[in-house]
């Protein structure tokens, strides 16, 4: 859980409390003088002057007052992050973010998505309801993602489950597969910002530095300068959180063309509920057909095979 804290002055304070009064709880702690919660933030004032604030979003609730007399005296990353060290103050920095989604599932590809949000429209994508896109409902994403993909330059690649077991046959791993298609979606927006730079690129990490550069190593064009890597990506810059919602809706969107395709409606994930939509699937259209739309590697094409043979 992220925590920040900024120590206010008492002609600061009254700002702070007006602000998030339609938030107010009742909090009955030593000291406390004020507690408010938000969808994804606790905020709680102190007598001291001091004002926590923990949770999803609190880095980013921090960065509205951090302006103040006073700075932030926590730490800019979330304690349950792993990474690079982010510079202060960096949730209200113009940011390329990228995120990936559909690795772990059986059905459906693996989608990519880059964005691209400047200082000056960070605002603006909070207010079309942008947070941590494991707090919001696939619904949800799905109803914002257009008017975001409106307002930012954003790249969403899709890499189909023919094409995807195709590269795998020949010994790409997926930690190479996503370090290719992270470099090509920022290179895409970088190509859309020119000659505009973003002050930095956030990757939310799945690999270590050495270990993603060195899947690159034969890309024609590397994306290198000013790149961090740090895991939760999503909790500590809006550019990550919406590149995460706009990959989660492009694999939203395979996955139910997928399902018409298939005559079923194909589950995520890769648990015992997917071995057996796979062997309807298997009995119905043939083990070739299963294939085209799966990650063919992963057990659950053999499981789905075992239920078959039982049958």
């Amino acid at each position: 859980m992220s925590n920040q804290v900024i120590v206010f002055t008492e002609k600061e304070m009254p700002k702070v409390l007006n602000f998030y009064e339609e938030d107010k709880i009742t909090r009955n702690a030593p000291g406390v003088i004020f507690a408010a919660k938000t969808a994804d933030t606790s905020i709680t004032a102190y007598r001291s002057g001091k004002v926590l604030f923990q949770g999803g979003g609190a880095e980013r609730e921090a960065a509205r007052w951090s302006t103040s007399s006073t700075p932030a005296v926590a730490n800019a990353k979330s304690s349950g992050t792993k990474g690079d060290i982010l510079p202060e103050k960096f949730a209200v920095m113009s940011v390329l973010g990228s995120d990936e989604t559909g690795t772990g599932d059986f059905f459906g590809p693996i989608t990519v998505a880059a964005c691209y949000i400047s200082s000056e429209k960070i605002e603006l994508v909070r207010e079309l309801g942008v947070k941590d896109s494991k707090q919001l409902t696939d619904t949800y994403m799905q109803q914002i993602a257009g008017d975001l993909k409106q307002v930012v330059p954003h790249c969403v690649l899709t890499l189909d489950n023919t094409k995807y077991n195709e590269i795998q046959s020949k010994g790409w791993s997926q930690g190479k597969i996503k370090a290719i298609l992270h470099n090509q979606a920022l290179q895409q927006v970088l190509d859309q910002i020119k000659p505009e730079y973003p002050e930095y690129i956030l990757i939310d990490q799945f690999a270590e530095r050495k270990v993603y550069y060195n899947h690159l190593k034969n890309e024609p064009a590397i994306v290198q300068d000013k790149v961090l890597f740090s895991t939760k990506a999503e909790n500590l810059h809006v550019s990550v959180a919406t590149a995460s919602i706009l990959a989660r809706v492009a694999f939203l969107e395979q996955m139910d063309q997928l399902s018409v395709t298939a005559g079923v409606t194909l589950p995520k994930g890769a648990g015992p509920r997917v071995d057996q939509v796979a062997c309807q699937i298997i009995r119905k259209k043939g083990e070739p057909f299963l294939q085209s739309i799966t990650k063919a590697h992963f057990a659950n094409t053999q499981k789905a095979l075992k239920l078959v043979y039982k049958k």
